[in-house]
């Protein structure tokens, strides 16, 4: 397995074909030229090297070319780096999976359940939970907590408006730890581990990372994933030298692209505002190149250019399969970081082999990695509302189908 910094090479070199990956390029241009996406980004990387990496369309409404190190905001791409982050600590005997949350945020105490709702003025009545809410609840959405403003329940939305909790992002002055501490006073919608809720949980377990390493959560990431990484182009909030790089979000208005307005959130978070909100669920700003090097970490059993970020034993504890009949179905499961595909989705076809990892972000942004073939795929773009945008499950095909063979000799200086 290369352990190597990423360069690009000759797609044949890696046992993918050039005439395939064209047809991929064919149809991300078509896909920009129909109007279905402004722009993306596209990379693809097998046995640690870049095989395809190119941009399409524009960065903005005004016309600006896309480039190919173009910063987009990842949003729940952000949620495997902070489950690892987690591991981390864990792997420092900080602290055990089925540990309560409340061991370490006292305001978990004692969870309560959503009994009554009322939906003139938001109050609610509580009963107990019965079961406290575990670290492996969190990294695994069966905590009982929701997500807020994109909550599947009405209800649950405006208890969290109401109660002030900042979902998402925010260019407000607000902490992570304060607005999880609103949020530790809420109903939950089940008994945890119960069922699978997607959730706040990681922004949690943001706020948890601080409690336990005594280190701004921006910071922790830093210094033990980011740096060590190489992962230059990764933060909460954007240094100003580097905001011009973030692409527009942007959706279409009468069949024109038109860069996306203000709603629950200002969608120039990561370069204005307070600053001051690090969300784990979906705060990261980042780059193709940059969430590639993450992802080839865990292709590398947890390592990556030399780097230790955990070791084999805890990335097989993370691929692990946690919650199969909760989540997804009988082709998906969910590990402690990442969405997994199993054979029964091998059979369907199109989404890699039997272990493939993956999952994506709220601005329509997705990533996939598979062991098997130690391949990687990132689609990365940047649009709200509804769009007749096909180019996700289109492109997780073709690149798995770009593969021509399925055990290509490497270099010597790599093996």
């Amino acid at each position: 397995m290369a352990q190597n910094d990423f360069t690009e090479t000759t797609p044949e070199v890696l046992g993918i074909s050039s005439e395939r990956l064209e047809k991929i390029s064919a149809m991300l241009q078509e896909s920009v030229t129909e109007k279905q996406i402004p722009g993306a980004v596209a990379l693809i990387a097998r046995n640690g090297k870049f095989a395809y990496w190119k941009s399409f369309g524009q960065a903005n409404a005004s016309g600006k070319g896309l480039e190919r190190d173009a910063i987009f905001r990842i949003a729940s791409q952000t949620k495997a780096i902070t489950a690892t982050a987690v591991m981390i600590l864990w792997e420092e005997g900080k602290f055990q999976l089925d540990d309560p949350i409340s061991k370490y945020i006292p305001e978990f105490s004692n969870p309560q359940l959503l009994e009554s709702f009322d939906e003139e003025d938001s109050t609610f009545t509580t009963k107990p939970a019965g079961k406290e809410i575990t670290i492996r609840h969190l990294l695994t959405h069966t905590s009982g907590l929701g997500y807020g403003m994109i909550d599947g329940d009405e209800q649950f939305r405006k208890i969290y408006s109401k109660a002030g909790v900042t979902d998402l992002f925010t260019t407000e002055k607000i902490s992570i730890g304060e607005s999880v501490e609103k949020l530790a006073k809420l109903p939950l919608h089940h008994v945890p581990g119960e069922k699978w809720t997607y959730s706040e949980g990681l922004d949690v377990l943001g706020y948890f990372i601080e409690v336990v390493s005594g280190k701004a959560f921006d910071e922790f990431l830093k210094e033990r994933i980011f740096e060590p990484l190489g992962m230059n182009d990764t933060y909460f909030y954007l240094p100003q030298e580097k905001a011009g790089r973030l692409v527009a979000v942007q959706e279409k208005v009468q069949g024109k692209w038109k860069n996306f307005g203000l709603t629950f959130y200002d969608p120039d978070y990561p370069k204005k505002g307070a600053k001051s909100f690090f969300s784990g669920g979906a705060g990261l700003s980042s780059t193709a190149n940059d969430y590639a090097r993450f992802l080839q970490m865990y292709l590398n059993k947890g390592s990556f250019n030399g780097k230790h970020i955990l070791s084999p034993t805890t990335v097989r504890t993370i691929m692990s399969e946690q919650v199969t009949d909760l989540f997804g179905g009988p082709e998906n499961f969910y590990g402690l970081a990442f969405g997994m595909i199993n054979q029964k989705a091998v059979t369907k076809g199109g989404q890699g082999s039997a272990g493939t990892f993956d999952w994506g972000g709220y601005f329509n942004t997705q990533y996939f990695a598979d062991p098997e073939t130690n391949t990687i795929g990132i689609l990365m773009k940047q649009t709200q509302g509804d769009l007749n945008d096909e180019t996700a499950w289109k492109f997780r095909q073709m690149v798995f189908s770009s593969i021509v063979e399925l055990e290509p000799e490497q270099p010597k200086n790599e093996r």
